[in-house]
Order: structure tokens, then C-alpha cells, then sequence
């Protein structure tokens, strides 16, 4: 398991990392209203966010791999974030990258507490 960075998680961090997903969420959110066709776009570069974040809390990596454990990430992660990945423009997989997002937020805040 690639363990988290806790001076990386912290709260100051985690909220600037999630100020930029509500940027992209409602962006993301207000496209899908309006059935533009950039939504794909916009979650293209909202994966790239989470995965970066992730990547940066994690010790002794420099790119996201798909097939390593890392510390910070929630339950089934890796698989839901691979389903998002195939089908970035359905609404579904908006869904699943913001209860992603989420559930990282919390993820984070424990492991400040335990670490």
C-alpha cells in the first residue's frame, strides 16, 4: 500500500483542492443542464485534479497507477474512478467522481486524526 503524506492532507490543502472540484463540478453540472456536449472535456480535467491530488499525498509517486493501493483513497476507488474514466461525459459518472471526491475529503480528515 503507497502510504499518504500527511503534511499533504492537511485542511488548508484538502480545501483548496476542493474549491478547484466545485469550479469543475458546477461547470460539469451546469453543462450537462444545458446538453452542450463539454462536459467530457470538463471531467477529463477534473480526473486529472483527483488524480494529481492523489499522487502528491502519496508517498514515492510521481503518476497515478491504476494498479497500486494507495492509503488515501475511499473504498473501491480505483475501480469506480476506471468506470468514470471510460465514460467521462455520462451524468452517471459525474455523480460517481463528486461522491469520489467526497468521500477523499473524509478520507483525508481521518487520516489526520491517525496519523
Amino acid at each position: 500500500m503507497i502510504e499518504c503524506k500527511k503534511e499533504a492532507i492537511t485542511k488548508e490543502i484538502v480545501d483548496a483542492w476542493m474549491n478547484q472540484w466545485e469550479t469543475f463540478r458546477q461547470s460539469i453540472h451546469q453543462s450537462h443542464s444545458a446538453r452542450d456536449g463539454n462536459a467530457k472535456e470538463i471531467m477529463l480535467k477534473a480526473i486529472q485534479l483527483y488524480e494529481s491530488f492523489v499522487v502528491s499525498a502519496s508517498v514515492g509517486h510521481d503518476v497515478f497507477q491504476e494498479n497500486e493501493q494507495y492509503e488515501i483513497l475511499p473504498i473501491n476507488a480505483v475501480e469506480r474512478l476506471s468506470f468514470i474514466k471510460t465514460r467521462p461525459g455520462q451524468y452517471a459518472c459525474y455523480r460517481q467522481l463528486d461522491e469520489l471526491f467526497l468521500e477523499t475529503k473524509k478520507r483525508c480528515a481521518r487520516l489526520r486524526l491517525k496519523l
